[in-house]
């Protein structure tokens, strides 16, 4: 850090090359305008959707409005040297080295949050909040992050992974391998790296799994077949600790009404109702804290996550099952990460600090 008041230097990163370009500019929006001006120098670089970097100077409006490519931007280019490199744009003046002392990456999904930012953003020596390279990039792919919890004999739906290319030269082969694991229908089908939803289904039949998974590989190269759960959605936020400990927040349900919680639902009508604390006994509730703290020690996360189970009845009492995890949650105004945490006592503002003093290289 070095003007200002010895503030810190933060980079808020956004926009990307992911299917959820969109999402990330209304988390950033949310981060923008709650971060304390008082300790932190803010700058913004912006991701296009086809994957340019720019250095904006603007307001948070024409961000969700995505017109911000309108604005004052200035091409950015980074330079991996350990210590001596960084984040650098260029006006009509040349080129210039942007003070950074800490990168909050706001973008969400593919070329983030599976450890390709974490990798580059390490390579430079910036520190930045979240998880890094492996942890990022093994929970971003749910068939790794199922093969490593399996370990731990933590509840999980029963999943078959196929690839793309498996599909397309033997669809009725992959269907009968399928069969053979997950012998009832409906089956849920997803991209196995991919985020809010996007690409996931669910299906009744032969012929509709099969559709859902060609869906799906215009995602991701590798899908994830999964038994399909009956039961509430419930969420819980993963904090850490400066002293490596970790804060569970309370558990938060959502209730998708008709459906599941996809995207659409997600961001894009008002159908979900959330509840916070979630409609379980205090019991299932201890069980889900004590889960989720395990994996995100077993997946080596660091800073935050989100942990996402179900919670279904089985012969008189709740069972957890574990769905998946997010390490780059939304910060949207809806999203449950930031709203399960002020639950807890811990305010939007203060969350934001927590999290860019936890950043690490």
């Amino acid at each position: 850090m070095n003007d200002n008041n010895d503030k810190k230097n933060v980079c808020l990163i956004f926009g990307g090359r992911s299917t959820e370009y969109k999402v990330s500019l209304r988390s950033v929006e949310n981060v923008i305008l709650n971060i304390d001006r008082d300790k932190y120098n803010v700058s913004t670089v912006g991701i296009t959707a086809d994957g340019k970097w720019y250095l904006y100077r603007g307001g948070s409006d024409e961000i969700v409005a995505d017109r911000w490519q309108e604005g004052e931007i200035y091409p950015v280019h980074i330079d991996p040297s350990c210590g001596a490199g960084g984040i650098y744009y260029t006006d009509k003046d040349g080129a210039h080295k942007l003070d950074v002392d800490v990168v909050f990456p706001v973008v969400h999904g593919k070329y983030c949050e599976d450890g390709t930012m974490q990798g580059l953003l390490s390579m430079c020596g910036i520190p930045y909040v979240g998880p890094g390279c492996a942890a990022s990039a093994i929970c971003m792919d749910k068939t790794l992050t199922k093969l490593i919890l399996s370990d731990y004999e933590i509840p999980q739906a029963n999943a078959v992974s196929v690839t793309a290319r498996e599909l397309e030269s033997s669809p009725d082969e992959v269907a009968e391998r399928i069969e053979n694991i997950i012998p009832q229908y409906p089956v849920f089908v997803k991209p196995s790296s991919s985020g809010s939803s996007v690409g996931a289904s669910k299906a009744t039949d032969r012929a509709s799994m099969l559709e859902a998974m060609r869906d799906a590989a215009r995602y991701d190269r590798k899908i994830l077949v999964e038994e399909y759960i009956v039961g509430r959605e419930v969420e819980i936020a993963a904090l850490e600790c400066e002293d490596g400990g970790v804060i569970m927040s309370c558990c938060g349900e959502i209730d998708p009404g008709d459906g599941f919680y996809d995207y659409e639902t997600k961001y894009e009508n008002d159908k979900a109702s959330y509840f916070i604390p979630a409609r379980i006994k205090p019991e299932t509730e201890m069980r889900i804290k004590e889960t989720a703290s395990l994996i995100f020690g077993v997946l080596g996360c660091q800073g935050l996550s989100r942990i996402d189970f179900f919670v279904r009845d089985f012969k008189g009492t709740e069972q957890i099952v574990f769905n998946e995890i997010n390490t780059l949650p939304g910060f949207t105004s809806i999203s449950m990460y930031p709203q399960l945490m002020q639950q807890i006592g811990i305010s939007y503002k203060e969350l934001i600090t927590r999290l860019i003093e936890l950043a690490h290289v």
